[in-house]
């Protein structure tokens, strides 16, 4: 692993972030929001990661998705009332404050269908 700007990765970390802030200020749904938001979140992740690192793909992979588990595992223990950062709404934005099995389902998801799409992705440029 080492550092190497990957300008694909940004690119495609910049539109997932400004699809984040949108579904954030203008949608209140009961499925893009609560559900589309955490499996897009993985992508996220994943797509700054790699902006700046050149490494195994799958492997960073599933560093993100131990990432995003280990996030939600903070919330089921209430982190941010633990550190006393209940009243910050960046710390109960960023960190979140509510556990649910279910976002542990879409981000196993989204980790499924980056995996996919990088093997898929891999095999076509070697055509």
């Amino acid at each position: 692993m080492k550092l190497n700007f990957n300008k694909k990765y940004f690119l495609l970390f910049i539109l997932l972030f400004i699809t984040e802030v949108l579904i954030a200020l203008y949608v209140n749904d009961s499925f893009i929001r609560p559900y589309f938001g955490d499996y897009l979140v993985v992508f996220l992740v994943y797509c700054f990661v790699m902006s700046f690192l050149k490494a195994n793909k799958y492997k960073m992979a599933l560093a993100v998705l131990v990432f995003a588990f280990t996030v939600e595992f903070l919330q089921y223990v209430d982190f941010v009332t633990i550190v006393g950062l209940q009243k910050s709404r960046l710390a109960r934005t960023v960190i979140g404050t509510s556990f649910s099995f279910e976002d542990l389902l879409l981000y196993f998801l989204a980790y499924l269908t980056i995996t996919s799409l990088e093997k898929y992705l891999s095999k076509s440029r070697s055509i």
